[in-house]
C-alpha cells in the first residue's frame, strides 16, 4: 500500500511539473501573439507609407516629364 502511495505521490509531482511548464508555455505563447500583432500593425503602417510615397514619386515623375517637354517646346 505504501508503494502505491509513493507512486501516486510521484505521479502528482510530475503532473504539477507538467502543469507549471504548460502555464509557462501559455504565458510565452501570449507574449509571442502580442509581439506578432504589434509587428503586423507596424508592417501595415509601413505599407501605407510606402504606398503614399509611391504615389508621390509617380506624380513627381509625371511633372518632371511635363516640365521637360515644356522646356523642349520653348527651346
Amino acid at each position: 500500500m505504501e508503494k502505491v502511495l509513493n507512486e501516486l505521490k510521484q505521479i502528482n509531482q510530475r503532473l504539477d511539473s507538467i502543469e507549471n511548464r504548460l502555464e509557462s508555455l501559455e504565458i510565452e505563447q501570449q507574449q509571442i501573439k502580442q509581439a506578432v500583432l504589434e509587428t503586423n500593425e507596424k508592417v501595415n503602417r509601413l505599407e501605407a507609407i510606402q504606398e503614399s510615397q509611391h504615389r508621390i514619386i509617380e506624380l513627381l515623375s509625371a511633372r518632371s516629364i511635363q516640365h521637360e517637354a515644356e522646356l523642349k517646346r520653348i527651346q
